[in-house]
């Protein structure tokens, strides 16, 4: 267990052309939950929680807690099926809200199942983990997994409020807080600046603003969006060959090594800004090695199935002009730069 020093609450505006949100951030910003469901008008809720439920805090309406497991094994439509289930025995309407309290795989469940049923009702997350709040339970996207690959169907539902209540951190073992800094590892390298030695309260109060930004100019994916998968091609590859015992801040970190390396592979970038990929992955105590045992041919068909992949192996790569999307790279280039990672037992 990690203590968390008090921080004072942040707010971050996510404005969208339909309806805007705030992300609030900071200690015991759990306890907003009843006067967002006030705000929304719901008459009841379904709450749907992986955590203790004497962490919940009191919605202000009647509510059906259900319990939920995070981890991979449970991302799945299965899992969402199950909930839209309980929800419609619980006579949920539109009318209601859902509310997810959870780390990452319950914040994409949760808000996958609460855009389908009924064609979407609201959604509110209370993200736990590290990792989803600094990046899963902003900017609307849901999804689950499919043997052939990760968050292969979702759909994009907007949250109605987010509360990162920094208290939550205080229960997570060491390997999660190392996990969610994977992801504002990548972040150095698509806008939000150096971020290490910050208090934790600003690192993701950073992390969800330029997610917030970039969320705002492209809410579904039509360009500037990509840049938020930086790290993420290869690191879905890396989770799907490991069966999910390489976590996804754990995997992202080892593809934003390998994002550095492909760039300067490609003449993007220069051997300093490599050596700072390294730098910056291992000054959070990430992983900057491909497990020993994997195969590059395996990984490299892992990657086609990426989302992005629609002219050949595609990649989020830093350049002169900052991060971009770069497709049709050449696979020979792609086999060569992970043959040269460094290797570790995993």
């Amino acid at each position: 267990m990690t203590t968390v020093p008090a921080d004072p609450p942040r707010r971050v505006e996510v404005q969208l052309r339909e309806r805007s949100y705030t992300v609030h951030i900071g200690p015991g910003v759990r306890h907003l939950l009843a006067d967002v469901i006030a705000g929304i008008g719901a008459r009841r809720v379904v709450i749907v929680s992986a955590r203790p439920y004497d962490w919940l805090p009191d919605p202000g309406v009647p509510a059906l807690v259900l319990p939920a497991h995070d981890g991979e094994d449970d991302k799945t439509l299965a899992t969402v099926a199950g909930l839209c289930s309980e929800f419609a025995r619980f006579g949920l309407t539109r009318a209601d809200a859902v509310v997810s309290c959870g780390g990452g795989t319950t914040t994409d469940v949760v808000g996958l199942a609460a855009a389908l049923f009924h064609r979407g009702v609201p959604v509110v997350h209370l993200p736990t983990s590290l990792l989803a709040q600094v990046d899963a339970s902003v900017g609307g996207k849901t999804a689950v997994n499919l043997p052939e690959g990760k968050n292969l169907v979702g759909a994009y539902w907007q949250p109605r409020a987010v509360l990162c209540d920094t208290e939550y951190l205080q229960t997570l073992p060491r390997r999660e807080w190392v996990n969610g800094y994977g992801e504002i590892a990548r972040c150095h390298f698509i806008g939000a600046g150096d971020l290490r030695g910050q208090p934790v309260g600003d690192q993701i109060a950073a992390s969800v603003a330029l997610k917030a930004a970039v969320v705002s100019a492209d809410e579904r994916d039509a360009g500037l969006r990509h840049i938020l998968n930086y790290g993420h091609t290869l690191g879905h590859a890396l989770e799907r060959a490991t069966d999910f015992r390489m976590r996804h801040g754990e995997a992202v970190a080892v593809g934003t090594v390998f994002a550095g390396r492909l760039a300067g592979a490609l003449g993007r970038i220069d051997d300093d800004r490599v050596a700072e990929h390294h730098r910056v992955v291992s000054d959070y105590g990430l992983p900057e090695a491909l497990p020993a045992e994997l195969d590059v041919a395996a990984l490299t068909g892992l990657m086609r199935l990426d989302k992005k992949a629609t002219d050949g192996l595609t990649f989020v790569l830093d350049g002169p002009d900052g991060p971009q999307l770069v497709p049709d790279v050449p696979e020979q280039i792609v086999a060569h730069t992970l043959e040269s990672m460094p290797r570790a037992r995993f």
